[in-house]
């Protein structure tokens, strides 16, 4: 039987639910020597700000069991430089691109996404509202501060908006809900979770700024949790990450009640992996009968059959 992967999110037209995530992929177009960019369902771009960032000291990058952690700070080259160099050679692969940004004030959000929003090439924007590696509190944590920044943004651009959230909230159906009734056209759950590691031979922490960001499979019974839960109540499609590896993991998010799928830390292991879990996906639905990956959002409490 034929089985589709084809998938709308936001209005956007994916050939398949596979995205990189944000801050594992580079800017985008860095490893096409590798994997064919054009067999993704769509990139994200790592985040970008209004200037320049240097990012956080070193070490930054720590493996753990079954993760990583990280603490890169939003390294980046900047917006203008973003547009002169980066985005145009992302808009010659032929597939949507999500860019991440984010900002110190809410002015700066809305600053990079009007620039943005009048650039061909740019599919959506992505708010980077969760990064647990900077030195101020997570915007999340501030409902009525993710609210001004949404409907700010909203107000000016002219592609969709996305919400990326942290997990590291009281209730991720609240945070979401708010980005919600702001306007925001979608939402990313989740980010990585705020951790920690050791090095016993130096009695110093492993990042330079002690804590950062954990990722990778330990993560993703977590992230799938967030999923769900916001599922139960939202109307706006959801890209779900935190964990994902193989194909097996992705479906499991999508049943869910993701519409899509972001992949970080499986990439990193090695870019080949992007294909395979779209390989995986597609062998799943075939072995249990399903005509499109659409069939199968949300339904974690229905039988497929």
């Amino acid at each position: 039987m034929e089985t589709s992967l084809n998938i709308n999110f936001a209005g956007i037209e994916l050939k398949n639910p596979v995205l990189t995530a944000s801050g594992t992929f580079g800017y985008g177009y860095e490893l096409s020597d590798l994997i064919p960019l054009s067999e993704l369902g769509g990139i994200v771009t790592k985040t970008i700000t209004l200037e320049p960032q240097e990012g956080n000291l070193q070490p930054r990058i720590a493996e753990v069991e079954s993760g990583i952690l990280n603490t890169i700070g939003l390294q980046n080259i900047g917006v203008k430089a973003f547009i002169k160099g980066p985005l145009k050679r992302l808009s010659k692969i032929g597939i949507p691109v999500i860019v991440s940004i984010a900002g110190a004030r809410v002015s700066e959000y809305i600053k990079i996404a009007k620039i943005l929003s009048m650039q061909n090439g740019v599919s959506a924007i992505e708010l980077n509202l969760s990064c647990p590696n900077l030195k101020k509190k997570i915007i999340c944590h501030d409902l009525c501060l993710v609210s001004e920044i949404v409907r700010g943004v909203k107000d000016i651009s002219k592609v969709p908006v996305i919400a990326k959230l942290s997990p590291l909230v009281t209730d991720i159906v609240e945070i979401a809900m708010a980005a919600q009734n702001s306007g925001v056209d979608g939402v990313t759950l989740a980010n990585t979770y705020p951790a920690m590691a050791i090095d016993v031979e130096t009695f110093k922490s492993k990042l330079s700024t002690v804590k950062g960001g954990i990722s990778g499979s330990c993560i993703k019974p977590m992230s799938v949790r967030c999923v769900y839960d916001a599922y139960q109540s939202i109307k706006v499609p959801i890209i779900g990450c935190g964990g994902i590896m193989t194909g097996e993991d992705a479906v499991e998010f999508i049943l869910a009640g993701a519409t899509v799928v972001s992949v970080g830390s499986s990439s990193l292991i090695s870019p080949k992996n992007l294909v395979k879990i779209i390989c995986g996906i597609e062998n799943i639905l075939k072995r249990k009968n399903v005509n499109s990956v659409k069939d199968i959002i949300g339904i974690v409490n229905r039988s497929l059959v």
